[in-house]
């Protein structure tokens, strides 16, 4: 059997080209430090923004509400705050904003604390997507559940104390919008259109390759659905995986390889160099590596096998990643991959039954999941143990004695987790 052609001949042609991506992310990060040098100089601002979260918290016996926005002019975010009732806040709003002349460089990058005033808060958006969001919540009597299924549909922001109860139930990427939707998305639409297609293929252009055309046509409706859904940058960045794999895939390039994963991963910085500083983007490139590793070893198993290897193996191998900066574990953490397997059927169902205004025939069961007792436990691992397994992980690509020491390493992690539950 031939080999399929690596994405990179040599080394050197790899790092070449890891020096030229370097080059264009750092001349993206010049410009955006220009831009932060005459926003922090400014001594206010106004902008629209877009509302990313809103609650309401109490400090200090003072109360008032949280506010996560989002500037596409300035192409930032940031929190702020103002006394007025989360209930009230609409999608959109033209804040004045009072930089911090003190603000760093970093903090620009990330999302940072900025001091603002509500000028105008816009009447809330008649459009097909508010009316989706209307119709989804029709269909549910809990506000909680409603939540749920627009966030899974359509990227609208959890409550606070449904973000709590899916953190302790170890699921927050079933939740936000990624690759993982996209991925479960594409498939279901390749399918579907994969019989219409071969029909008229038969007939008129028996030449004609299905994974061309008919994975165009799915990038094309999914390019849509990511901005229907206003493009959250979950989305944004698994899109450009996901694009760049289709390309490769039909080029023939072997795709299972570290320089694949560094290459997308520099690229989505250059395109959006404020990733650099995203939490969320660093532990997805790191999930995708450990799937990348685990079909590296396993690739050739039965795939429903694969299939539940990646889920259970994924839970395994994030733990001790996820607890270098969260501490929270709980007994329900252990359903997590579980959960995952279940969630590829339930998110294509669950939006075949909300099409035909069934949506809530689940509800029993997702409320009685989301409102499960437990307990916390604290659990940290030192950052320099944090950097001594990641190091194990990527030389474990390379050698399956290693390899077999990683797994071996994070059952241990696994057991201190979890084993103090019981004892």
């Amino acid at each position: 059997m031939i080999d399929k052609p690596k994405l990179f001949l040599t080394l050197k042609e790899f790092w070449f080209f890891m020096l030229f991506l370097s080059i264009l992310i750092s001349i993206r990060l010049f410009v955006t430090y220009i831009d932060y040098q005459e926003f922090k100089d400014k001594p206010f601002y106004y902008t629209e923004t877009k509302v990313l979260n809103a609650y309401e918290k109490d400090r200090d016996k003072k109360h008032f509400t949280v506010l996560k926005l989002y500037s596409q002019k300035l192409d930032l975010k940031f929190f702020t705050i103002t006394s007025i009732p989360s209930k009230e806040i609409h999608q959109r709003l033209r804040v004045k904003l009072f930089p911090n002349s003190k603000m760093k460089f970093h903090e620009y990058l990330g999302t940072s604390f900025i001091s603002s005033k509500i000028n105008r808060i816009f009447p809330k958006d008649s459009n097909l997507k508010s009316n989706i969001i209307d119709y989804i919540s029709t269909q549910h009597s809990n506000s909680m559940l409603s939540n749920f299924y627009n966030a899974i549909f359509l990227a609208e922001p959890l409550e606070r104390e449904l973000r709590s109860q899916v953190s302790k139930l170890g699921v927050s990427h079933l939740i936000a919008l990624s690759g993982f939707h996209l991925g479960i998305l594409s498939t279901i639409l390749f399918f579907l259109l994969r019989p219409i297609y071969r029909l008229f293929q038969q007939h008129y252009f028996p030449y004609r390759f299905d994974l061309i055309d008919i994975g165009f046509s799915v990038l094309v409706i999914l390019l849509l659905y990511l901005i229907f859904v206003d493009s959250p940058a979950s989305l944004i960045r698994s899109y450009v995986m996901l694009l760049t794999t289709w390309i490769l895939l039909i080029l023939g390039v072997e795709l299972l390889t570290l320089s694949f994963l560094v290459t997308i991963t520099f690229i989505i910085i250059t395109i959006s160099p404020h990733l650099l500083l995203s939490l969320s983007f660093w532990l997805s490139v790191i999930g995708v590596f450990y799937i990348f590793l685990l079909l590296n070893y396993f690739s050739h198993v039965n795939k429903y096998i694969m299939t539940t290897i990646i889920s259970f193996g994924i839970f395994i191998l994030m733990l001790p990643v996820v607890h270098i900066i969260f501490p929270i574990t709980t007994p329900l953490q252990l359903i997590s991959p579980i959960l995952s397997l279940l969630f590829t059927l339930f998110y294509p169902l669950s939006m075949i039954l909300h099409l035909f205004g069934f949506g809530d025939i689940l509800d029993p069961i997702l409320l009685k999941l989301f409102t499960l007792d437990t307990f916390t436990v604290d659990r940290l691992i030192d950052p320099y143990i944090g950097f001594a397994y990641l190091s194990l992980s990527l030389v474990a690509f390379y050698d399956r004695r290693l390899f077999y020491l990683l797994l071996l390493v994070s059952f241990g992690f696994f057991i201190w987790f979890f084993i103090l539950f019981w004892i």
